[in-house]
């Protein structure tokens, strides 16, 4: 995603490990300050899921896998780690898939580093797929409205709802977006607002309630929401406010 910092306009994921570090985008400071969050134990790791430096099942996936990765790298008892990074979020599916897969590619024998790359990589290649295949349904100069918050900062990089506005602006698509600032966390506002400001995409925060009006107006085109749960006849699970 870009993120426009003082030395300019910068490329950054939501995630990333460094030797014996994994750097993540501090979502509490969001959107008045960008600062990183670093952790090097496995109590940092389990620290910043907890407490929502990093939140958005893939991205909390990711911080999984590179956790056990670290922790696998310091010579740490992975069951131990593996443990006390899935007792963080009981409800992330994603955190303890991330942990079975990267702990079992690590057991195998795989390099810890290797194996945690290969699962974020996944996660990324994903989200890019749904960008592609998304913004076929994105027509030239659409409106689109969005609830809470499935970019980049929930996803590692592009995201899963907010993929296809991002390659429809891509492919040279004039597109507007309705953002509700998606009460009690606001990650409407901190967060969706702020990824699309970086990106230079235009947009407008509205009032949960305001979602109904502007529907009813004929002014919203399409609604593109996170899921956190997809039922196999279609129906899906998200937070309060997406109905």
């Amino acid at each position: 995603m870009k993120v426009r910092t003082q030395k300019g306009v910068e490329d950054y994921r939501a995630v990333w490990m460094d030797g014996s570090r994994v750097h993540m985008i501090d979502q509490r400071a969001l959107p008045h300050t960008f600062e990183i969050y670093s952790a090097e134990t496995t109590d940092e790791i389990a620290f910043a899921i907890r407490a929502m430096v990093v939140r958005g099942a893939p991205s909390i996936g990711a911080v999984a896998a590179y956790g056990i990765a670290m922790a696998a790298g310091n010579g740490e008892p992975l069951e131990q780690a593996a443990q006390t990074i899935t007792s963080t979020r009981p409800t992330a599916n994603d955190l303890f898939f991330a942990v079975r897969q990267v702990r079992a590619d690590i057991e195998a024998g795989m390099d810890p580093q290797m194996a945690a790359e290969q699962y974020v990589e996944g996660l990324v290649a994903q989200c890019r797929a749904i960008g592609e295949v998304g913004q076929g349904l994105i027509k030239d100069g659409a409106s689109v409205l969005t609830h809470c918050n499935a970019g980049a900062l929930a996803t590692v990089d592009y995201g899963t709802a907010l993929a296809p506005i991002r390659a429809a602006v891509e492919a040279k698509k004039e597109v507007f977006v309705f953002v509700d600032e998606t009460r009690p966390r606001l990650q409407g506002t901190k967060l969706t607002a702020w990824e699309l400001s970086n990106e230079g995409i235009p947009h407008a925060i509205i009032a949960d309630n305001a979602a109904g009006y502007f529907i009813s107006r004929g002014e919203v085109d399409l609604v593109i929401v996170g899921a956190d749960r997809i039922c196999r006849n279609g129906d899906f699970a998200n937070k309060i406010g997406t109905y």
